[in-house]
């Protein structure tokens, strides 16, 4: 059985919770139709508490579709098996136990109950291969949203930069070198589309191997701000150019 490392729980959540907030775009003004909904356990049942807003933050940090979170071992027992390679989060829960305290002098005996916090790794259903079709969400019903002019479309097709299509967030990944998208039809229009297309890909030009910049590491930085301020000169110039 594999042991994972004891992630420090209140840490990682301080920071998922830090993230969101430094990526300053909420869920009401994004470009885009979202299909987040509650995490579900691998039997439907909804997590609650705190394990509600983490693991939605995660799925859409990651860009999941799924809303089912599952163990290793229990998506052995759905017949699927977690893709190699990926990475798992964790959901936790309170447990108690009682316990018996002896008075050293005395030596009277007292029984008290102990609360600890219990953590489970599990995968998102998007990292797993071969469950049920409904562990799988639907995508969402397509839309006319028109189509990119031959020239912006010439534009976007000469920057060697790869663009990946799925999940519900819109990120540019630096360890990979690339930029994730909602699908074209979920945007509210194609301007938006390429707006935010064009916004990420101004996040990848400070790449190691193109310009080298340091995208800051909190909200509030100098590097964070000056880098926001590339993606959005990135996000606004070509729709100028190309309209």
């Amino acid at each position: 059985m594999t042991r994972y490392p004891k992630p420090d729980v209140a840490q990682v959540i301080t920071d998922l919770i830090l993230d969101k907030i430094a990526a300053g775009t909420a869920p009401w003004l994004k470009p885009w139709t979202s299909t987040s909904t509650r995490p579900l356990r691998h039997n439907g049942i909804a997590y609650s508490g705190i394990n509600t807003f983490f693991l939605w933050a995660v799925a859409e940090s990651r860009g999941y579709a799924s809303p089912y979170w599952m163990t290793f071992r229990q998506a052995l027992e759905l017949g699927a098996h977690v893709r190699k390679g990926e990475s798992g989060s964790f959901s936790v829960f309170y447990s108690s136990a009682r316990k018996t305290d002896t008075d050293r002098q005395t030596g009277e005996a007292t029984e008290k109950t102990v609360r600890f916090m219990k953590w489970n790794h599990v995968f998102n259903a998007s990292q797993i291969e071969g469950l049920p079709a409904h562990y799988y969400p639907e995508p969402p019903d397509p839309k006319a949203i028109g189509e990119l002019s031959a020239g912006v479309q010439a534009f976007l097709d000469a920057i060697p930069i790869r663009v990946v299509h799925g999940g519900d967030s819109a990120h540019y990944s630096p360890g990979t070198d690339t930029v994730t998208l909602p699908p074209p039809q979920a945007f509210h229009s194609i301007e938006a589309y390429f707006s935010t297309r064009c916004h990420e890909l101004g996040h990848a030009t400070g790449s190691a191997k193109r310009l080298n910049r340091q995208f800051g590491k909190r909200f509030g930085d100098d590097a964070y701000a000056f880098e926001e301020i590339v993606a959005l000169s990135g996000q606004s110039a070509p729709c100028l150019t190309h309209h």
